[in-house]
């Protein structure tokens, strides 16, 4: 399991706690340093990579993705993940209800070809509250599925 943007470890921790393998991606030096320690106990079940996440090599093998990514790379996140060779079985996104909605109704470039191979469709909606801060955005969860 991926969690992409891993921040605090927000997703990571409870990932962790139901027995997944994570690998948490986090470009922020200090926070990637927070993660090693804060799952300093999961039994080797967690990898942290220190790196911008738009620069991560997509996984040609099986994999799945649990995130809540920065805002501002979605689009080009959601691309890379379903570029061709990608081996994502699926992925929970939390973003930006429009932009989701957006991805959805096949409104992004290289959205066709996506279509034949995943299908993508609109999930739980996320209370602003949710986050730390609050967002002023209204947030869902964009659901991936390999076909």
């Amino acid at each position: 399991m991926y969690d992409l943007g891993a921040g605090t470890g927000a997703l990571t921790r409870p990932l962790l706690a139901a027995g997944a393998q994570v690998v948490a991606v986090e470009a922020h030096p200090g926070r990637a340093s927070d993660l090693r320690r804060l799952c300093h106990g999961s039994s080797g079940r967690l990898r942290v990579l220190e790196l911008d996440v738009l620069r991560l090599r997509v996984p040609h093998h099986p994999f799945q993705v649990v995130a809540n990514p920065p805002y501002a790379i979605a689009t080009q996140l959601v691309r890379m993940l379903l570029s061709p060779g990608s081996g994502l079985t699926s992925a929970h996104l939390v973003l930006q209800r429009r932009v989701a909605r957006h991805l959805v109704q096949g409104g992004a470039s290289g959205s066709v070809r996506w279509a034949r191979r995943y299908r993508l469709e609109l999930g739980l909606p996320v209370p602003r509250t949710a986050c730390t801060p609050a967002t002023r955005v209204d947030l869902v969860v964009l659901v991936v599925r390999r076909r």
